[in-house]
């Protein structure tokens, strides 16, 4: 025997429109949620949370020379992010950014490595567009897979980050290996020449940045004004419409990739060129994976990805201060990154849907 009852369940449902203030407080929510949440592990974890908080967050804006720093982290996280935002809108998702931006590190460091007494002006800016070049071409091999065998591309690009990972190791243990270098895994040193210039006298911060803020507005441009950008727009928010309209796919696919890997080739080939000045293990930090958090929690609007990259650079050298202050693990801070992305996701579901209790016959045995 069994009886049936009532009983209330609750259900996400769909807003008939999202409210645009509601988007506009959902990363400031986030970024709360995320501080009170961690606030509780530094407690758990034996740590004092002002003092925590107060080195991470508070500690980069009191001197020029920590701000300098944040505007150092916040431009790579602020190119991939721009780079890969444009596929998230196309529903193609790059998450090989890392991949692509080691890539672009390695093919910018040919030039120095095969030409160390190479000289000129020309050296430096051919660096950071053979980086580029290197990055796109590593992205259009998930480009290729996805489109010509069906590939989910978000597992081609992360598989082929640890690829190029491996592929940095082989040219830093083997045929790059600076042979002066102590048996470290490192590079040459880059000659005077192979070097971005300095945009700030006495800071790390260099011509870079200006590349990295012109690129954003051209990201806004394309966009919100191209007719390019809103065919990606309209494939990714509906695909079967942009198809009767005779947006191609494989297309928009290709076109997301490239852009992606071109911005992160190019975020690669600055940093070797700029605050490392040789090819390292080290390049290898997880700008590529920390930037789709910056991406999201812009909302994917290059606006909104100017002011993330900010806030994800003041967490990395807040973090760095905190480690040393407060004698926080690194991990803790990691942590901070991905709850951060976690309650921005939850925060945005909420936007979206609105929570309803709905009743639901329940069978119950008796």
């Amino acid at each position: 025997m069994s009886a049936w009852s009532l009983a209330f369940v609750p259900t996400l449902v769909r807003r008939e429109r999202a409210s645009v203030a509601a988007a506009l407080c959902a990363p400031v929510i986030a970024l709360g949620g995320a501080i009170a949440l961690n606030l509780g592990l530094y407690v758990l974890m034996g740590r004092d949370p002002v003092a925590v908080v107060y080195a991470m967050l508070f500690e980069p804006f009191l001197s020029w020379a920590s701000f300098s720093e944040v505007l150092l982290k916040a431009g790579p996280l602020l190119l991939i992010a721009q780079g890969l935002a444009i596929g998230f809108r196309a529903k193609v998702f790059n998450i090989g950014a890392e991949g692509q931006f080691i890539l672009g590190a390695i093919f910018a460091s040919a030039i120095p490595v095969w030409f160390p007494q190479a000289t000129g002006q020309w050296i430096w800016p051919a660096m950071l567009l053979l980086g580029a070049i290197g990055g796109a071409l590593w992205a259009s091999l998930t480009a290729f897979w996805r489109v010509r065998l069906n590939a989910n591309e978000i597992l081609v690009s992360l598989m082929l980050s640890l690829v190029a990972a491996q592929l940095l190791n082989y040219l830093l243990l083997g045929p790059w290996k600076d042979p002066n270098g102590f048996n470290f895994p490192q590079s040459v040193m880059f000659q005077y020449d192979a070097m971005v210039p300095t945009l700030i006298a006495g800071t790390r911060v260099n011509v870079s940045f200006l590349i990295t803020l012109a690129l954003s507005v051209a990201a806004w441009v394309f966009m919100q004004r191209s007719f390019i950008g809103y065919k990606l727009q309209v494939g990714g928010l509906a695909p079967r419409a942009a198809g009767y309209a005779g947006f191609r796919e494989g297309w928009a696919i290709w076109l997301s990739l490239l852009i992606g890997g071109f911005a992160a080739g190019l975020a690669g080939a600055a940093e070797v060129a700029g605050p490392l000045g040789q090819l390292q293990r080290s390049v290898a930090s997880g700008y590529g994976y920390a930037a789709i958090i910056v991406a999201y929690l812009g909302g994917l609007h290059p606006i909104g990805i100017v002011i993330s990259a900010l806030v994800m650079a003041v967490i990395y050298i807040g973090g760095d201060n905190a480690m040393v202050s407060a004698n926080l693990p690194i991990a803790a801070v990691r942590v901070f990154q991905g709850s951060l992305l976690l309650a921005y996701l939850i925060a945005v579901a909420f936007v979206r849907y609105r929570l309803e209790w709905r009743r639901a016959a329940h069978r119950s045995p008796s």
